[in-house]
């Protein structure tokens, strides 16, 4: 039944395409794929059974019968003649294909002559698609990394030709065609793809005689990672002590898996590290207080994503660190001034929020006609306008940060100009004196030849004695009254002193007088001798 169904739905095809009809000829052009039954009509036109019917194909003829009933050709009995005439081909093949023409010998000895074309195609079938290299996920779809060069393939099978096209759908652009060609296959490749390229890759295979289509679809993912390190900042949270961590990674594909932990600093070290946080996505922050956090801990944000090698990571951190405040601790200034206190604060981690205050109750400064305050850099500033004993005290240049408060403590003193006036008057005595000491002390050098002695070395001014120092290499006046000493054994001269006796008032002369001649005589040789000396 399904067979006298189909031959008849073919023959109603092959009437309704008739191509060319006439008084005593039709063409038709038909198509079939291998397998197929396909009736070449030949008197169509009437009821009327012909007397006898040949069929031949492409000049020869292959066919002939005589009307009495469906005669079937030798030739593996594919091919039929029916009782109107049609010629009936059980299980195309290829090679079946060309002109069939038919001649009907109607009653009345009327002849009619038809001619059909048979086109035998087949497919497209076996579309096949090739992307390398690439990796399969679960659901089919393919991976390709940025920068490698990717492959594609494409082949498929058509009888007699075909049309093989390329096409790519990307996420921003509809169908767009990159090759095609009328072979059995077509390859073409990228190299160094990037991100863009990501999209459905098709490949389409068209019957150029059916024009029968087949295509193929697979999509392509390319994975990217960014060169650079993701990045570590901070915000501040709700109060002082506390402090939002964020870690942003931008640009990766897809979304890496971020953590935030906290490690000690040892890349090998996974199973000491405590996990903050940890989510698939390209930014992420955790909120943590003065209670977790210490001086030297060190925060991780550790970025994962399956374009990076096996057990590979990228990453940024810090280590925390308290506010440090320096400046001068002690500041002294005059009345009626200006004067401006610095303070450097450069090492927190994060950075520290520093504030002036003044007094012990550590009053926050506000600027205004008094106070002026500025900002260079790490250097924060407080300048005090037209000073005055009520300036003087203590200020603070106090750092907070989400680990510490520190304070650097600078006390203040307000002189008036009296004091400095009195000052400078004490300073200048001062240099006087050491001026003098310095010039008696050069006119002492000078002289150090003369030196006054009195009898035994004492009683100067009673016993007259003078005490002469000559150095034996500048002055020979004693070389004939006066033996010369042998020098030392170190080399150095003797330095010979002589003592004279000189008579110093008339009351000695008077003294002398009353003096019998044996006492004077006695005086005159105790005077003689001369005394030397060796220092």
């Amino acid at each position: 039944m399904e067979i006298v169904a189909t031959v008849a739905l073919l023959h109603l095809c092959l009437c309704a395409t008739a191509a060319v009809s006439g008084g005593d000829s039709t063409e038709t052009a038909m198509t079939a794929a291998p397998g197929d039954v396909v009736i070449l009509p030949c008197y169509s036109v009437g009821n009327v059974t012909p007397i006898s019917t040949t069929w031949m194909k492409n000049g020869q003829e292959v066919i002939r019968s005589d009307g009495s009933s469906p005669t079937l050709s030798p030739a593996g009995q594919r091919l039929a003649v029916l009782h109107d005439g049609s010629l009936n081909i059980n299980g195309v093949i290829p090679g079946d294909e060309g002109t069939y023409n038919c001649s009907s010998t109607l009653p009345g000895n009327i002849t009619f002559h038809a001619r059909a074309l048979l086109q035998v195609t087949r497919g497209p079938e076996k579309i096949s698609v090739s992307i390398f290299p690439a990796t399969a996920l679960s659901n089919g779809t393919l991976i390709a990394y940025q920068g490698s060069t990717v492959f594609f393939n494409c082949s498929g099978s058509s009888y007699p030709s075909q049309q093989l096209t390329w096409t790519f759908s990307g996420n921003s652009s509809s169908n767009k065609l990159l090759f095609t060609d009328s072979k059995s296959w077509l390859y073409f490749r990228i190299e160094d793809i990037q991100a863009r390229a990501q999209g459905i890759y098709s490949c389409s295979a068209n019957n150029t005689v059916s024009h029968q289509t087949a295509n193929k679809s697979t999509q392509l993912l390319v994975y990217y990672v960014p060169d650079r390190h993701p990045e570590c900042m901070w915000l501040p949270g709700n109060d002082a002590s506390h402090v939002q961590f964020i870690c942003t990674w931008f640009g990766a594909y897809p979304l890496p898996t971020l953590r935030w932990v906290e490690s000690p600093g040892d890349q090998g070290a996974r199973l000491k590290e405590k996990v903050y946080a940890s989510e698939v996505t390209d930014s992420l922050s955790v909120t943590l207080n003065r209670s977790m956090l210490s001086e030297g801990q060190m925060l991780r944000c550790m970025a994962q994503h399956p374009a990076l090698a096996q057990g590979k990571e990228k990453s940024c951190s810090f280590t925390l660190k308290p506010p440090y405040p320096k400046g001068e601790p002690l500041v002294t200034t005059l009345e009626a001034t200006s004067l401006t206190l610095t303070c450097t604060e450069s090492v927190s981690i994060p950075p520290a929020n520093t504030t002036w205050r003044k007094g012990l109750k550590q009053d926050v400064i506000v600027p205004g006609s008094k106070y002026v305050l500025s900002v260079e850099g790490p250097v924060f500033k407080l300048t005090i306008l037209n000073i005055t004993k009520d300036d003087e005290g203590v200020y603070f240049c106090r750092s907070e940060n989400p680990l510490a408060v520190k304070e650097l403590e600078v006390y203040l003193t307000v002189k008036t100009s009296s004091a400095y006036t009195g000052a400078a008057i004490g300073v200048f005595i001062a240099v006087l004196i050491v001026g003098l000491v310095a010039i008696i002390a050069k006119l002492a050098y000078s002289n150090r030849h003369r030196i006054f002695l009195g009898d035994g070395f004492g009683q100067m001014e009673d016993s007259g004695d003078v005490l002469s120092l000559v150095e034996s290499d500048d002055e020979q006046i004693f070389q004939d009254a006066v033996p010369r000493l042998p020098p030392l054994t170190n080399g150095h001269h003797t330095t010979l002193v002589q003592i004279h006796r000189i008579p110093l008032s008339d009351h000695e002369d008077a003294e002398t007088a009353d003096t019998s001649p044996q006492q004077q005589e006695d005086t005159v040789h105790r005077e003689e001798p001369v005394e030397l000396v060796t220092f």
